[in-house]
């Protein structure tokens, strides 16, 4: 058996060597995501750093990792590295998950987990005539847009967001480790490139809301929320035209993201103003195979990764 060509470390240093000035991995998003270590990989291609969330594995004594919410992805300039070139052993850990940024991945092999919508200045731009009376609806009706950088947005302004979001999730019924609190919202907001997009209704209260950032060569549409009693007016399609817009002034390709499944309405709601699609990317690392099948035996685990914890 030949030797490895790459090995893995894992530092202990809540993601620190990782960090960079890309949202995903700034210190301000590692800090509010609770992230733990960081990965590092050396290969004769060069260096691969990636934040983690180091966890322990329940009723066991082991440990697997996976990446902060988002696309955080590598950084560094490697390209295909193969992940069974790789030696896992000085990790210590059963599996990693990793969640790409958009673009190629560093690692060989990447799934391609789902299909996120872009809406890029640099083509033709797309939307619905449908969603454009919307939008001058409700410009009409005395709707106003507010473009705000993150770390000048007021107390107000942060509350509303924080309660538009919140509704939205409980309507979708999220998951628990979707709803954050306070502290999580000012955290990103400090980080740099940052923007809190706001439609306030014709009484001036918040009425939809988005946290829009730049990370990897990409303006992300991030949280976002509307406001229970506005939805028939539809107030979230004036903050994505706004986003559109703001894409445009920073000649970035903006990332609508997907659905929660293929084909749901918040996909469809995303293509009216999307002119192209990007597959995004995850990658599976199974670093302990025994103790993996171990963990992992008469799992019925789908899609899901790892299985034991499907």
């Amino acid at each position: 058996m030949s030797a490895p060509l790459a090995r893995a470390t894992l530092i202990e240093d809540r993601g620190e060597a990782a960090a960079d000035e890309e949202f995903f991995r700034s210190p301000q998003f590692l800090a509010a995501e609770g992230t733990t270590h960081t990965l590092r990989i050396e290969s004769d291609k060069g260096i691969l750093l990636a934040p983690l969330v180091v966890r322990e594995i329940p009723g066991t004594e082991g440990r697997d990792a996976t990446s902060p919410y988002g696309y955080p992805g590598f950084g560094g300039s490697v390209e295909g590295l193969d992940p069974g070139s790789i030696d896992w052993s000085a990790t210590g850990l059963v599996s990693v998950f990793i969640r790409h940024a958009l673009g190629r991945s560093p690692l060989a092999g990447a799934s391609e987990r789902n299909i996120v919508q872009i809406a890029d200045p640099e083509l033709a731009p797309k939307s619905r005539p449908s969603d454009r009376r919307q939008v001058r609806r409700n410009l009409e009706a005395g709707y106003a847009l507010e473009l705000v950088p993150g770390s000048e947005a007021t107390a107000e302004q942060r509350a509303g967001f924080r309660q538009a979001y919140e509704q939205t999730m409980r309507r979708t019924g999220a998951a628990p480790h979707y709803f954050f609190d306070a502290a999580y919202f000012d955290r990103i907001l400090a980080a740099g490139r940052t923007w809190l997009a706001l439609a306030r209704a014709p009484g001036g209260e918040i009425a939809a809301a988005s946290i829009a950032t730049v990370s990897d060569g990409y303006l992300h549409y991030y949280l976002s929320g509307s406001a229970d009693p506005h939805l028939r007016d539809s107030p979230m399609k004036n903050v994505v035209a706004r986003l559109v817009e703001q894409a445009a002034e920073l000649r970035l390709p903006l990332n609508l993201g997907g659905g929660i499944a293929p084909g749901d309405a918040l996909e469809e709601f995303k293509r009216g103003f999307a002119n192209r699609q990007l597959a995004w990317t995850t990658s599976e690392l199974v670093c302990d195979e025994e103790r993996y099948a171990e963990l992992s035996a008469g799992r019925e685990a789908g899609g899901y990764f790892p299985a034991y914890r499907a």
